[in-house]
C-alpha cells in the first residue's frame, strides 16, 4: 500500500494519474469516475512521463497513488489492440511501472486498458510482476463484430482484488461493454485453473439472475465467462466492460424504470480503491 507515513488518506490527497495517448477516448469518464469518489484525478500524455514534453509539463509516476488506463483505441488498435500503448509504456518507463505495482499501488485497465495491461505482461503475471513477453491475449469476439450492450456481471473474486473491496462476492453488477477483442484467452492449457487457484478471477458474465451466460450475455465468448481478472497481489486489475459509464443511475440502459438509487453500478469499484487506500 502507498505509504503516507501512518497518517489517516483523505479521498481528496489520493491523486490519480488517467494515462493516455492518440486513439484513447475514455479518459475524461475515468477521470470523472475517480473524482466522483473524492480523488485528484488527472489526464497526462505518455509523453509527460517520458520527458518528451517541456519541463513544466513533464510528470512523474511517483507522484500518483494510482495509474488508470482508459478505454479506446489506442494508436489505432494497429497490430493488436492495446500493442503499441504497452510497447511503448515498456520501453520507456517500464522499471516505473514494476516499482509502482511492487509497492502496492492500484493499477487499473478497462476495455483498451485491459488490453494493455495484458500486452505489458502485468496480467495474468504469474511468475512476476511484468512478464517480459505477454502471457494471453484479448481476442477477436467470438460473433466477428464489435459488441456495444448492457452485460451484467457477478463479482466472483474471494477477497483479493482491492477493486472489489467494498463490493460483496456473488453481488450482481450492470456495467455495459462496448469492444470488439475481448476474448480473453492464453495457450496455457492451466490458464484459467491458475486464475482460479490464485484468487484472480474477479468479474464473469452472467445472466440477469446470475446463472450461467452464454451470448449476448458473454459478448465476446471469452472462456470461463471471464469479464475481468487481477494480478496475484490484487492491485492491478483489468476489465472489459466500462465501469466509468456508470457512476449514476441516469447513464444506466433501464434508468427511467429501476432508479433504487443515483448511484451507478461502476461506483463501489472506484469507491473500493479509495476506501482502500483511507
Amino acid at each position: 500500500m502507498v505509504d503516507h507515513g501512518g497518517v489517516q488518506v483523505r479521498p481528496k490527497e489520493v491523486k490519480v494519474c488517467v494515462l493516455r495517448i492518440e486513439g484513447t477516448n475514455c479518459e475524461d469518464e475515468m477521470a470523472y469516475a475517480f473524482r466522483a469518489v473524492g480523488a485528484q484525478a488527472e489526464l497526462v500524455h505518455l509523453k509527460q512521463l517520458t520527458g518528451a514534453v517541456p519541463g513544466e509539463k513533464r510528470r512523474n509516476l511517483e507522484e500518483y497513488d494510482v495509474l488508470a488506463l482508459p478505454g479506446g483505441f489506442s494508436a489505432g488498435d494497429y497490430v493488436r489492440a492495446g500493442a503499441i500503448f504497452a510497447a511503448r509504456m515498456k520501453s520507456a518507463i517500464g522499471t516505473d511501472i514494476t516499482r509502482f505495482v511492487e509497492d502496492g499501488r492500484p493499477v487499473l485497465g478497462v476495455c483498451n486498458g485491459f488490453q494493455v495491461l495484458v500486452e505489458l505482461g502485468l496480467l495474468p503475471a504469474f511468475d512476476e510482476t511484468m512478464s517480459k513477453t505477454a502471457t494471453a491475449a484479448l481476442y477477436t469476439n467470438n460473433s466477428g463484430r464489435f459488441e456495444c450492450r448492457p452485460t451484467i456481471l457477478r463479482n466472483d473474486n474471494r477477497g483479493k482484488c482491492i477493486f472489489t473491496s467494498s463490493i460483496a462476492k456473488g453481488k450482481i453488477l450492470m456495467i455495459p461493454s462496448a469492444h470488439a477483442e475481448g476474448n480473453l484467452m492464453s495457450l496455457d492449457p492451466d490458464f484459467i485453473q491458475k486464475l482460479e487457484d490464485n484468487d484472480q478471477v474477479v468479474f464473469r458474465y452472467v445472466k440477469e439472475d446470475g446463472s450461467k451466460a452464454e451470448y449476448p450475455w458473454n459478448p465476446n465468448g471469452s472462456r470461463s465467462d471471464i469479464a475481468g481478472i487481477c494480478n496475484p497481489a490484487g492491485n492491478v486489475m483489468g476489465m472489459m466492460p466500462h465501469p466509468e459509464r456508470v457512476i449514476t443511475r441516469y447513464t444506466h440502459a433501464d434508468w427511467t424504470r429501476n432508479r433504487p438509487s443515483a448511484d451507478g453500478d461502476g461506483l463501489p469499484i472506484f469507491r473500493s480503491v479509495i476506501e482502500k487506500l483511507k
